[in-house]
């Protein structure tokens, strides 16, 4: 951790809602000036789209699982030296994996590379001059038997619907813009369970702050789910680790965003339309006296 040169790390996986997370945090960042070294985790993936399959069909020749979820598919130790380079001095080095087309043909204009959708750009210095490190990924607080990503982590927020709500999620969106049928989609979830287990759930008992959305229809077989809950159909459900570390003021929270509630003394409750909107005033003061912080 470090207060001249802090960390922020939002973790959660794919089609969770880390996208409406980052979101808040750009928002924040541009009302505060604030200049941020954006770091995308997919960037640490161990291999490219090509290399994956590959290493996938192999793995399961052998009778074993590999998934984006566990250390044999992601660089840990090089995502740890980042962090704890960023923290020591404000530096370090970043790439992209490339997700599409429009993607690969900015990348390759700044780049001067003629890469595809699927493969990594090469590895660059971090901008100079940041105010902070912004992680948005899977791995953002993962601690394993050789690698301790979470130590170095000032703010880590955790972004997880209920599991079938994901699910629902996850299906549609591969289905819809990957074109994945069914089946290969709850393959997936099969072949990436063990490691959602070992590697993902953990880290939200290591986060500050979790955002749980949670649906209030039906969703008892996401199997078969037609459409995803819309936002005005859920609640979220936001857990503060330590309320008093973090200056929470629950009475202006709770005044600020309408039908807003407290579960827990620890928990409390808003519409899920008022996601976006509750994720930035309450991120806001904890980010501006981190900045504040870094002028002591």
């Amino acid at each position: 951790m470090s207060k001249k040169h802090p960390i922020i790390a939002v973790t959660g996986s794919s089609g969770a809602g880390t996208t409406t997370v980052k979101r808040a945090f750009e928002h924040i960042f541009h009302r505060d000036n604030i200049r941020a070294a954006v770091i995308e985790g997919d960037s640490f993936h161990r291999y490219d789209r090509a290399a994956m399959k590959i290493e996938m069909a192999a793995a399961a020749q052998r009778g074993e699982s590999l998934s984006h979820f566990g250390p044999a598919a992601n660089r840990f130790d090089l995502l740890e030296e980042l962090f704890r380079e960023y923290g020591e001095s404000g530096t370090g080095k970043k790439r992209y994996y490339i997700h599409s087309d429009e993607e690969a043909r900015q990348l390759n204009a700044r780049l001067g590379t003629s890469l595809n959708p699927g493969e990594f750009t090469p590895w660059e210095d971090l901008p100079t001059g940041t105010d902070l490190l912004f992680y948005e990924g899977l791995h953002g607080l993962v601690v394993t038997e050789d690698n301790n990503v979470a130590q170095h982590v000032d703010l880590g927020v955790g972004v997880v619907p209920i599991i079938n709500l994901e699910w629902i999620q996850k299906i549609h969106r591969d289905n819809l813009e990957r074109g994945y049928s069914a089946e290969a989609i709850v393959d997936t979830i099969m072949r990436r369970m063990p490691d959602y287990i070992r590697y993902i759930t953990p880290q939200f008992s290591l986060t500050d702050i979790n955002f749980q959305r949670v649906p209030t229809v039906d969703t008892s077989n996401p199997f078969i789910a037609r459409d995803i809950p819309t936002p005005d159909e859920s609640f979220v459900i936001i857990r503060f680790k330590d309320p008093n570390k973090l200056q929470i003021d629950f009475p202006y929270l709770l005044a600020m965003i309408p039908n807003s509630f407290m579960s827990r003394r620890n928990t409390m409750v808003v519409p899920g339309g008022k996601m976006g909107f509750a994720m930035e005033i309450i991120l806001q003061p904890i980010i501006e006296r981190m900045m504040d912080a870094r002028k002591v």
